[in-house]
């Protein structure tokens, strides 16, 4: 338990950008302290909750992030691939398919500022195969990161480096069907759990507006917050277990 709390505050290092999920994770306090005991004063007691919160929104970012950058990559190793039988070596092939991207997915995109700083590495004589681990690293994608390993021992060995790549960009893309395949037959059940997420809230709102007062024994005594906190908990319960049977790992 202590070890779980530790990590939880050793990941708890909101950023700059990070501003919309703390935000978004002290309305969720303000939501609870007002549906479950109408009173503000359970905000300071509650506002712990907002680390578990913000460390898996991150998380959860941080996979969404490194997934989509997974596709871009292997659009971009595909358009590598076909410069490199175009007659660039490697490393040209590279700064070339930077417009590439550009085209199909905006200057914006994540590939495109990925491939730009690999241009201006290799621009300041760092090796292309330092540049790929430092990305492999960074965005935290298996499919890069093996990537990187079989490019270094193609490079090093002499292989076919254009055919590798083909070769590559052709198992990312099954492992991607796979995945969109599994995304589509769990887009119901992910609807079906949101929808259950604010479901208890919705009555709550519907019985209060149809019968002020129906609730007024839960609040403002010792039995009725013991009850809400204890409800408070099951909720949450149930929203971590919902949670876990939806995430899916390929």
């Amino acid at each position: 338990m202590m070890e779980s709390l530790k990590r939880l505050v050793r990941d708890f290092r909101p950023e700059p950008g990070d501003w919309p999920i703390l935000l978004k994770g002290a309305a969720i306090i303000l939501g609870f302290a007002w549906f479950f005991y109408h009173s503000l004063l359970a905000v300071p007691v509650l506002s712990p909750l907002i680390l578990p919160f913000f460390v898996k929104e991150k998380r959860d970012l941080t996979r969404k992030r490194s997934r989509e950058l997974g596709i871009q990559f292997r659009d971009a190793i595909m358009s590598v691939s076909t410069n490199q039988r175009a007659g660039y070596s490697v490393e040209n092939a590279f700064a070339e398919a930077v417009g590439d991207m550009t085209l199909l997915y905006g200057r914006g995109s994540l590939i495109v500022k990925e491939l730009t700083r690999i241009v201006k590495g290799l621009k300041n004589n760092i090796t292309l195969e330092k540049l790929l681990e430092d990305l492999g690293e960074r965005s935290k994608n298996a499919d890069i990161r093996e990537f990187v390993g079989v490019f270094a021992v193609a490079k090093r060995s002499g292989g076919n480096m254009t055919q590798m790549m083909a070769d590559t960009a052709a198992v990312i893309g099954e492992k991607l069907t796979v995945e969109n395949e599994i995304d589509v037959m769990l887009a119901s059940k992910r609807m079906e759990a949101r929808i259950m997420d604010i479901v208890p809230f919705f009555i709550l709102v519907y019985v209060g507006v149809t019968s002020p007062g129906f609730f007024e024994p839960m609040y403002h005594n010792i039995t009725g917050i013991a009850v809400m906190s204890a409800c408070l908990a099951l909720y949450v319960f149930a929203y971590l277990l919902s949670e876990k049977i939806i995430a899916v790992e390929v």
